[in-house]
């Protein structure tokens, strides 16, 4: 019945419909996309079929922001539709996004007419060697060159943005394939996509190495985030946990033996120097949370990794695990029980070092302390946190702000700013949590401001924390404490929120008192739908520390 659903009685279909009927088979119910000539017959497939809800977005980089962040909170495949030539070029920067968080994402663009491609005819839509772009911002990209092929290429595409180190593959089909007729085949399956093996002698190898030590930590990464049951395992025998942004809730960040994210702070650098082993996992130890690779982590360190490259890359291991990383710790977990005795102080130092970094962090946010804890107090456990690159993220959004479950964090990792609000909108529509919360800067917020009628269009239960200053706060800082105070390029002209908001249909909230977030923040959870909570920055007032970068490792006094 299904495949005689793809087009009446007949045996015959288009490429577009192929197309749809597969994604709904890989378990695709939302994509996200800007409708144009080259995309249209697999567009108008989904709408007929009526199968795949279809978002679209005001711009190309919109679109592929959403399809990453709906993959990141929902651990399936975000999809998103491009024209080709410049709209493909449009979604270049979100691609680099997914790329660098290794988000699984599907890119569909279209192509011109197979009889015009690669002669530099300056065709309508065209860009010559669109392919090699495509190939330099994904972690693979493919052209369907026959309607006979148009299948295996997108179901290859889609094994690969899902096979573990995961990212985003784009496909480039020409016009002219996506309208064109195929027989109907037998087998329309998702492609299996295979859990990564690993060697169990390495494994015992590693256990052997962690049976003496006293006070082991784990280093979290996002390659961790379906290895919550595995982790709770080792942290049962005592281990302690640190994160990356990127590894954030795979331990809930209330959980005693959990450093969170605050992984550079000088209190916790000085806690890694009495532990006697880490084990790192899933992570690339990215530069500005180690302090551009000179923080001092625990020695002995050992790596675990789907990405074979991992080995020694940043810092030197004394062994390396490729593996699927829920695996390979469920057999080392297994292998260590009853093997492995933990300092009786262990636990009590990590969760000192935790507490005093948490109060350093909190004091220095002034007024902004309180927003926090009113964020805190209304959002409960169950809340997608999704963050743009801004001050206030860089200061509290990154580890503050406690989150719960393992893909509840989103965060800019490529540090471009203006992606959190189209991530959020496709967190949101995800459906995975009660609330998908957003925290973005006026700055960020207008890159792509046109998104904001997306989310209205769409109905996205999403609250909007803008933290308006009217400037590039941190350019401004930099400028501050690293150009002598000039000021250059930092202003900002910007609308009246309220009155912009209202334009859209979009609730507005304004908090210019800090006395005003505990009811503004518990009202805009409330609401059903988009809603937006500005707070005016000129009017509550400055942090009491200035954040101008991320932070360095500052060097070592000489001794005499």
């Amino acid at each position: 019945m299904f495949l005689e659903a793809l087009h009446d009685m007949s045996n015959k279909t288009t490429v577009g419909d192929l197309i749809a009927a597969f994604l709904e088979q890989c378990g695709v119910s939302t994509t996200f996309g800007v409708i144009s000539i080259h995309n249209m017959p697999i567009l108008d497939a989904i709408a007929r079929r009526g199968n795949i809800r279809y978002v679209g977005a005001r711009g190309e980089a919109g679109a592929l922001n959403m399809a990453d962040g709906l993959a990141r909170v929902s651990g399936g495949l975000g999809v998103a539709f491009t024209s080709t030539g410049t709209a493909a070029g449009n979604a270049a920067g979100a691609m680099v996004e997914a790329l660098t968080a290794g988000t699984a994402v599907l890119h569909i663009t279209g192509q011109i007419e197979t009889p015009y491609l690669d002669q530099d005819l300056a065709y309508i839509h065209e860009a010559p060697d669109q392919l090699s772009m495509l190939k330099s911002i994904s972690k693979a990209a493919y052209r369907v060159r026959s309607v006979e092929t148009a299948l295996s290429t997108v179901r290859e595409a889609v094994r690969v943005a899902q096979t573990a180190p995961s990212g985003p593959v784009s496909v480039e089909i020409p016009i002219d394939i996506q309208a064109a007729e195929i027989e109907i085949p037998s087998d329309l399956g998702a492609p299996n996509i295979t859990t990564l093996t690993h060697s169990e002698d390495r494994v015992a190898k590693l256990a052997d190495a962690l049976a003496t030590a006293k006070r082991p930590l784990l280093w979290l990464g996002g390659g961790t985030r379906h290895a919550r049951a595995a982790v709770e395992r080792l942290v049962s025998l005592g281990f302690g946990v640190v994160t990356s942004v990127q590894g954030r809730g795979v331990l809930p960040e209330d959980h005693p033996a959990t450093l969170g994210a605050f992984n550079v702070h000088a209190e916790v650098e000085a806690f890694y120097k009495t532990c006697d082993a880490m084990v790192v996992v899933g992570s690339r130890l990215r530069g500005n949370e180690t302090l551009k690779y000179k923080l001092a982590l625990p020695q002995p360190l050992y790596r675990i990794d789907a990405d074979a490259l991992a080995d020694n890359r940043g810092y030197r291991n004394e062994l390396f695990v490729h593996g699927d990383a829920a695996a390979v710790l469920d057999q080392l977990a297994t292998l260590l029980e009853s093997r492995i005795k933990i300092d009786p102080t262990f636990a009590t130092d990590l969760a000192a070092a935790r507490e005093t970094a948490t109060a350093d962090v909190a004091k220095g946010l002034g007024p902004y302390k309180r927003l926090v804890e009113s964020i805190q107090k209304a959002v409960g456990r169950d809340y997608n946190w999704v963050r743009d690159v801004t001050i206030s993220n860089s200061t509290w959004g990154n580890r503050l702000l406690k989150i719960f479950e393992p893909r509840a964090g989103v965060h800019a990792l490529g540090g471009g700013i203006g992606q959190g609000m189209q991530m959020a909108i496709g967190a949101a529509l995800a459906k995975t949590a009660a609330k998908t919360v957003c925290l973005v800067g006026d700055g960020g917020l207008m890159v792509n401001v046109g998104e904001l009628a997306t989310a209205v269009q769409e109905d996205a239960n999403l609250m909007i924390v803008l933290m308006n200053d009217q400037c590039y706060g941190v350019i401004r800082n930099i400028q501050d404490a690293q150009y002598g105070g000039r000021r250059h390029y930092v202003q900002l002209h910007q609308p009246d929120f309220a009155e912009f908001c209202a334009s859209l249909k979009l609730k507005h909230f304004r908090i210019t008192s800090m006395d005003q977030a505990d009811a503004i923040v518990a009202e805009g959870l409330a609401h059903n739908g988009p809603v937006m909570v500005e707070v005016d920055m000129l009017s509550v007032g400055s942090f009491t520390t200035a954040f101008a970068g991320p932070p360095v490792k500052k060097a070592e006094p000489e001794h005499a």
